[in-house]
């Protein structure tokens, strides 16, 4: 995480305009969002202290600048946590101490068996790097025609950035990539592993995917309606539920439920049914 409180700090200070702070419009600006003389004026602090802070060279600030810099960038619930976090990581108290062990493959046996029974409506656990470690069949019937369950080890994230139908797969591709990416930069907390399989999205996708990690994105939609492009049965609209497990490696598990009476038709079709067996949740 070295450097990332700084860059956290740059990211949110070049996607504000100075409109929204009340500061006048420029007609000519080298650089997006707020100039650091902008930022450390509605702050209250230095620009040489700022560039410092956005350059890595000071990482233990006080809260009383953090609160500042917080209230001057106008900062969400979810940044200021996320801030909050990265400070007490810098000042290396107690949350460091609570080192991520390696990312789980496997899901607990309770888990399982409540994937089991929810049967035919599609659910899976995925842990903070997006692999896909368990799910029912109501999700396979779902996916596995997408292409999603390829290979050993599957992964959502990678399958958006890099599958060649992954575009096809999600008819709201952009916002898909978008909360994907969101996720796992919130979740990475200091893990050397998300790092590296940061660096290797880099290395082999470019520009889809580090001009959304740069941005240093969080707080992806816990709840919402996806859609997936089914070759067998069209467009299904699935609102999906995100649980929290139990789990040091923050194991999720998301829930498809029909958004609309004629996905659902769409998932009776796929499980062999006939229609009218699963309602849409709107209905």
């Amino acid at each position: 995480m070295d450097g990332e409180l700084g860059a956290f700090l740059r990211s949110r200070r070049e996607a504000l305009s100075p409109t929204e702070v009340g500061l006048p419009a420029a007609s000519r600006r080298r650089t997006p969002g707020l100039r650091r003389a902008e930022l450390a004026t509605l702050a209250q602090v230095s620009v040489e202290y700022l560039t410092r802070i956005e350059q890595g060279r000071d990482t233990r600030p006080s809260t009383q600048i953090l609160a500042a810099l917080a209230d001057a960038l106008r900062l969400s619930d979810a940044d200021r946590d996320y801030l909050h976090q990265l400070a007490v990581l810098s000042h290396g108290t107690e949350l460091c101490a609570h080192a991520r062990p390696t990312a789980a493959l496997t899901v607990r046996p309770t888990v399982q068996t409540v994937l089991d029974h929810l049967g035919n409506t599609p659910a899976v656990v995925i842990n903070h790097l997006s692999d896909l470690l368990a799910w029912n069949h109501g999700f396979e019937r779902l996916t596995r025609p997408l292409g999603i369950l390829d290979g050993d080890r599957p992964n959502l994230l990678w399958f958006t950035l890099t599958h060649e139908r992954a575009r096809d797969a999600f008819p709201d591709w952009d916002d898909v990539a978008d909360q994907q990416v969101a996720d796992l930069h919130e979740l990475r907390r200091g893990d050397p592993g998300t790092d590296a399989f940061a660096d290797r999205l880099a290395r082999s996708i470019g520009t889809p995917f580090t001009h959304r990690w740069e941005r240093r994105p969080l707080a992806g939609p816990r709840t919402g309606v996806r859609a997936f492009a089914h070759p067998e049965v069209g467009v299904l609209r699935l609102a999906f539920e995100t649980l929290e497990l139990a789990d040091l490696d923050h194991q999720r598990l998301l829930i498809y439920l029909p958004a609309d009476a004629a996905t659902a038709v769409g998932l009776d079709r796929l499980a062999g049914r006939q229609p009218g067996a699963l309602r849409s949740i709107t209905s």
